[in-house]
C-alpha cells in the first residue's frame, strides 16, 4: 500500500471522496439490514440440574458398576 506522505493532493482528494462515499453506502446498507433483520431466536437456557437429582444419578452409577464388579468376580 502506498504510504499517504507519497501520495499528491489529487490522489489524497480522491482518496477522500471515495472514503467519504463508501461511509455513504456502509450508511445506506445498515439502515436496509436493520429494517430487515430478522429477530434472533432466543438462546436456550442450560437446565441446571439439582443436587438430589444429581445424587440419583450417581447412586445409579455405583449400582450398575457394582453389577458389573460381581458379575466379574463370579466369571472368575
Amino acid at each position: 500500500m502506498t504510504l499517504l506522505n507519497s501520495l499528491s493532493v489529487s490522489q489524497l482528494r480522491k482518496a477522500i471522496d471515495l472514503k467519504e462515499q463508501i461511509e455513504h453506502l456502509e450508511a445506506q446498507l445498515a439502515s436496509i439490514v436493520v429494517v430487515t433483520k430478522m429477530p434472533q431466536a432466543t438462546s436456550k437456557k442450560r437446565r441446571r440440574m439439582s443436587a438430589s437429582g444429581r445424587a440419583r444419578i450417581a447412586a445409579a452409577a455405583r449400582a450398575r458398576w457394582a453389577k458389573v464388579r460381581a458379575a466379574g468376580k463370579k466369571r472368575l
